[in-house]
This record gives C-alpha cells, structure tokens and sequence, in this order.
C-alpha cells in the first residue's frame, strides 16, 4: 500500500457511521392571548436550529385557525447527536388571514431549549401570552408506513345556513394513557358525506412501530348529549375505513443482505483550473509523503462505498484532460488508460493509477461531468434490463469547481432518476460550487432544460472542506441508494430478494 494511501487513510481515520438516532417532537400551545378582540389567533410554530451562532429554520407547522388552544397534527423530525448540544428554538406566531407566510404575522413568543432536554422529560415553559408544550419520542428504527384513506357518512348537521365541514383527526394512546394527536385530515367543506384524502404516515409516528398498539378512531360518531336526549338514537354518523396498507421500507444493509451488489465509480476532474501538478499550490500536486485534497476526497468515500462492493473492482475515469497518444481533450477517458477494462484493484489500485496518469496527460478543459454520467447511466440501464438486476450503481465525481455544461447535466440526471443509480459530487479546493448545489436540488426539484422533473433525488453535494461531514453525506446517498434499487426493481417488472416482501391488509 502507497504512503500516501496510508497517509490519507490516517488523516481521514476518524470518519465513520454517525452516532445518531431520530426524535419525533410534537407541539401544542395552551392559552393563547386574544391580540384582536374581534378574533381569536392563527397559530403557527417555527423550528430553528442553532449553528455556529446563528438559527436556521428546520421546519413549521401548519396554521390552525382561530384556535387559542392548538394542538399541532405537524411533527417535526430531527437527528439526535448525543455527544453535541443541539439548541431549539420554537416561535409561536399569529398568521394573518389568507395567508400562511410569516412577512406579515405577528410573533408571540418563543421557546428556547436543548433537544438533549426535551428528550429527557416532555417540556413545558409558560411565556408572556400562553404556555408552550413539547414532547419527544425516539423512534424505534423501524421505516415502515401505512397509507390509510378514510370517509364517512350521514353526519349531523352542524351549521344552520350549510352543511357542516367535517374533518378527521386519529390519535393514538400512549403508555401512561394520555392521546398523542397522530394525523388531521384536511377539511372538506360542506359535506356530510365527506371522501378525505389518502395519507401516508409512518408506524413509528402511528404506534411506535408497535402494531399491538390502539388506536383511537371512533367508527360509529357517539354524541352523547344527543344519546341522552334521544330515545331511538343511533349514531351521528359512520366513519369508514376504505384503505389500509402497511408499505415495507428497507434499509440498506437489507438490500446488502439480500444479494445487493454496489457498483462504484470514480470521476475524476483533471481540468487546467486544478492548477499546474507540478506546482505545490496545484489540487493535483503530487507530495511525496502528503495527501493532496483529491486523494483525500478520494479515500473518505472511497473507504466507505468498497466495504459494499463485492470485488472491489473499481472503474475509474478522468475528464477534462488532453489525453496520449493524440492529446485530445476527453471528458470519459480511464484512468488506467484501458478503455476497455477501466476497473482498478481496490481504493489503492485508484489510487494508483491516479498517480501514474498524472505525468501523462495535459490538463485542459472545458469542465463537463454529463458525458461521464451518460456512461455508468448506461450500464445501469443494462443492468436493469437483465433478469438479475441485482446491481446498484455510485458514481463519485470530484471536481473542483464550475462545470461548464449544465444543460447537458441536467439532461443526464433527470434520464438517470429513472434508473439504479445515484451520483455524489464532492467539491475539491474553494470554488464557487453554486451550480453544484442546484443539481443536488435541495433547494428545488430539478428540471431538465426541456422542463421535465427528476423522478427522485439521486444527487448529493457535498464540499470537502467540510470534510467531516462527508461520512454523513454517503450515508446518507447509500441510504437513497436502498431506496433507488428497490425503484430499479420493480420498474424492472421483478420481484424483491431474499427474505423481502411488502405487507397489505384488507
């Protein structure tokens, strides 16, 4: 193994599986005072999260009208670092009518606490104008949801000039008794036979993954002033149950162990703008014990993604570079400089070849990273194709910078959701890396020039010199990457391996 393999191992040594688990946070407020005599408030509430000094928004929940006293059905999900103190910050605000934005709200009040101290015990903390209630729960780890459709029929009459607008709320009972308030339904206005919408919700919000647990939902609609007063009373009306069915969500490590192989690939950028190899200012530059930030970038992911890949065969390409023997620019050419088994022996058999390829070719440019995403898109598109399709395709890019053929990118991406296929870029060196956070689509659906949305996110950015957080981001891609072989599977009209199944209840 190269010194410098080792040497970049020993920098990145402390990289591995983030110690976390998720905590579910529920919201209600008590007690809200009247600002407007002629109405009562609009509440909503606002997560932040503290970093480095400043509060970012996390999440809101929706906005309840003319309610003093809500009761959130929005439950905000979060990471919980038990080794880091992560501050919350919850703001109460009063939403102007016929509108859901915070410009022209009024703001109430805030909450402020340690997730570490809203886990230990439920929080209250009373403010100038109401209390403010938080609880929080761990999930169990189970990633399974149920999709439930509900209606009802020939509900009484609440309203004396219309119908009354019925919605549907199911609450779930705790272990020391008390009712967590699980999904509202939308409202349906005027109907005293209402259809609501199908929803989705997981079996950790729903029952704690616990499929023993009860569950409030009141079929017959018992108004028990009306059953006193009433001799033939019967009911207020029926809620129906029309669809339930509980959805399997694997984990990576179930498509691991049930024959799932990762096909990983590497990209990377050799354009003029890395700077002259030979010059130790250069991203490429070559020092005879240290790590340049490509092998660094190259080893963190790499690492962690070849633990999956049975052979541990990898194919590595460059782009962007005047390549021997005719020295013409190439956007897909090996690494090795055999195109026609571009695969090297492990992480070191990469980066080896990285090292020897860089006396050889001239860097150059333009930067395009589409014609090396058409490339693995069309062996996962083969793949998908054959009876096995037992294949997951990574693709790692490591560039430094702006690309210069983002419509073309675009294009690739949007053709490859459709495929068994993800795509992490890691950004080398201080660019300006703006483009690469448009294709990550964090901040927006992706569209290809011709308008056409991405099926699913397979995209993921993340810049190396937040380096410490790279294990995260290929966990995370890994995690998407589960998910995206079970699209490949039944887009691919075959059946689940191994043990995996999906579960309906009629």
């Amino acid at each position: 193994m190269s010194n410098i393999y080792e040497s970049a191992e020993a920098t990145l040594g402390f990289i591995s599986s983030p110690c976390l688990t998720k905590v579910e946070l529920r919201v209600a407020c008590r007690g809200i005072s009247d600002r407007d005599a002629l109405s009562k408030p609009d509440p909503c509430v606002v997560l932040k999260m503290q970093s480095h000094g400043q509060w970012f928004e996390v999440d809101r929940t929706e906005v309840i009208r003319s309610s003093s006293s809500p009761v959130f059905s929005k439950i905000f999900l979060v990471d919980y670092y038990f080794e880091e103190v992560q501050r919350l910050r919850f703001e109460l605000h009063d939403i102007s009518s016929g509108n859901n934005g915070l410009r022209d709200a009024d703001f109430l009040g805030a909450m402020e606490c340690t997730l570490g101290q809203v886990s230990v015990t439920d929080t209250h903390q009373k403010l100038a104008n109401c209390m403010f209630l938080v609880t929080a729960e761990e999930l169990s780890g189970n990633d399974d949801y149920v999709e439930l459709s509900f209606s009802a029929r020939k509900l009484d009459d609440k309203d004396f000039f219309s119908k009354s607008d019925p919605f549907l709320e199911i609450f779930r009972v705790n272990d020391d008794g008390t009712e967590s308030l699980v999904h509202r339904t939308e409202t349906v206005m005027n109907n005293l036979s209402p259809v609501w919408k199908s929803f989705k919700v997981s079996l950790n919000t729903l029952c704690s993954g616990d499929h023993d647990r009860e569950l409030k939902i009141q079929w017959e609609c018992i108004n028990p002033k009306y059953q006193m007063k009433k001799k033939n009373y019967r009911n207020s009306g029926t809620v129906i149950l029309n669809h339930c069915k509980i959805i399997k969500m694997y984990s990576f490590l179930d498509y691991i162990m049930g024959g799932c192989q990762i096909q990983f690939t590497v990209a990377i950028d050799f354009t003029a703008s890395n700077g002259d190899p030979r010059n130790s200012c250069s991203l490429h530059y070559i020092h005879p014990y240290q790590p340049n930030e490509y092998l660094k970038a190259l080893v963190a992911v790499g690492e962690i993604c070849q633990d999956y890949d049975s052979d541990k065969m990898f194919p590595a390409f460059g782009f962007g570079a005047l390549i021997p023997p005719d020295f013409k620019v190439s956007h897909d050419f090996a690494v090795n400089f055999d195109e026609d088994n571009p695969e090297c022996a492990g992480i070191q058999g990469v980066v080896e070849a990285y090292q020897n390829c860089l006396p050889k070719i001239q860097l150059y440019g333009p930067t395009n990273i589409a014609p090396i995403i058409q490339k693995v898109a069309s062996s996962a598109s083969e793949e998908m194709h054959t009876k096995e399709a037992m294949e997951y395709f990574i693709l790692l890019i490591l560039t430094d910078g702006v690309i210069t053929d983002m419509a073309d990118t675009r294009e690739a991406i949007v053709h490859a959701s459709h495929l068994p296929m993800s795509v992490i870029i890691v950004g080398v060196g201080n660019a300006d890396f703006t483009d690469m956070q448009i294709l990550d689509g964090d901040d927006g659906i992706l569209r290809s020039p011709k308008g056409e949305p991405v099926l699913r996110d397979i995209v993921q950015f993340v810049p190396f010199k937040d380096f410490k957080h790279v294990s995260a981001e290929v966990y995370r891609i890994l995690a998407l990457g589960a998910r995206g072989l079970l699209f490949g599977l039944l887009v691919g009209g075959l059946g689940l391996p191994g043990h995996m199944y999906s579960q309906k209840i009629q």
